[in-house]
């Protein structure tokens, strides 16, 4: 007798392996420090309130790089590659929090994301929703802590140390876009 399986998840079960479609589920759980509600968020470039995967896709539209600024643990919980996928093909750049799940951090890096974490995890508390900030990415080196310039909407900017634990091989995973993409560029070779 044939053993029978019922799967239970939610509706975004159905979009597996449709990444752009999968992605309409992008941190729409998450809470908004800004205003204390789920999937609503104020673009920065209208000043509309919309969705996060719908903020983001205009970003990527327009060529503007973004990031996300999480809190302790971030990642837990989550379907951990689907979470990793999504921002990078949503044009982010970075995930910068207290601290990361163990295994989201590395899914992050295999897809190409910057997950960087506070050296001091009190500068969490000093950003705001609207402020603005650049990541200087061209401080990405093994063992070294890399800043990000944190513009207040009103106020001085200020400097920001991040902490990041990619090795080598990590860092030609970022230059390349992803772990895959480094793949393929040495199947080349």
């Amino acid at each position: 007798m044939p053993t029978y399986i019922f799967l239970v998840a939610g509706p975004w079960l159905k979009y597996r392996g449709h990444l752009d479609n999968i992605s309409n589920n992008m941190l729409i759980g998450a809470t908004n420090a800004a205003n204390g509600e789920a999937n609503n968020v104020k673009n920065a470039i209208t000043g509309k309130m919309d969705a996060v995967p719908a903020t983001a896709r205009d970003y990527k539209s327009k060529g503007v790089k973004w990031v996300v600024i999480g809190d302790w643990n971030y990642g837990e919980g989550s379907s951990r590659e689907h979470a990793a996928l999504e921002p990078r093909h949503l044009g982010g750049l970075a995930i910068v929090t207290r601290s990361f799940a163990r295994i989201h951090e590395t899914n992050l890096k295999k897809q190409g994301m910057l997950p960087l974490t506070f050296s001091n995890p009190e500068d969490y508390d000093k950003i705001n929703p609207d402020d603005k900030v650049d990541v200087l990415c061209t401080e990405l080196a093994v063992g070294k802590p890399i800043t990000m310039k944190v513009h207040p909407q009103n106020g001085e900017s200020w400097d920001c140390s991040l902490s990041q634990t990619f090795n080598a091989g990590q860092l030609e995973w970022f230059k390349n876009g992803s772990a895959l993409n480094t793949m393929a560029k040495h199947a080349k070779n």
